[in-house]
């Protein structure tokens, strides 16, 4: 499962931005089911951030989101992202030179099933 946070962050204040992104990040990652994550700006668009993380399951999420360190370090900055969803269910991918390889949604009815 990914989880895609987007922020906006004034550029006066990306230094303290990603401090407390770091914290964010490393607690999150020590929590059991984290699989990778990253912190993200724009290219185009300084001010334009993202705190992704790539999750076994959405219940190994949501659990993570209960651990001390990450009520203190993440949950604070994870409520300043913009209100919008941010949690994503694979349905097809592709490695390096390979084919689209799809699986079944988890949601009982929609795409993908």
């Amino acid at each position: 499962m990914l989880v895609v946070n987007r922020f906006v962050v004034a550029e006066e204040a990306a230094d303290g931005f990603t401090e407390r992104a770091h914290a964010a990040l490393e607690a999150l990652a020590a929590r059991p089911g984290y699989r990778s994550g990253q912190l993200v700006r724009g290219l185009d668009d300084p001010t334009a951030w993202c705190l992704v993380t790539d999750w076994e399951s959405v219940g190994t999420y949501r659990r993570a989101l209960g651990g001390f360190d990450v009520k203190v370090h993440a949950t604070p900055l994870l409520a300043e992202s913009l209100d919008e969803p941010s949690a994503f269910e694979p349905l097809a991918s592709a490695e390096p030179g390979g084919s689209v390889e799809t699986r079944a949604s988890d949601r009982s009815v929609g795409p993908g099933r």
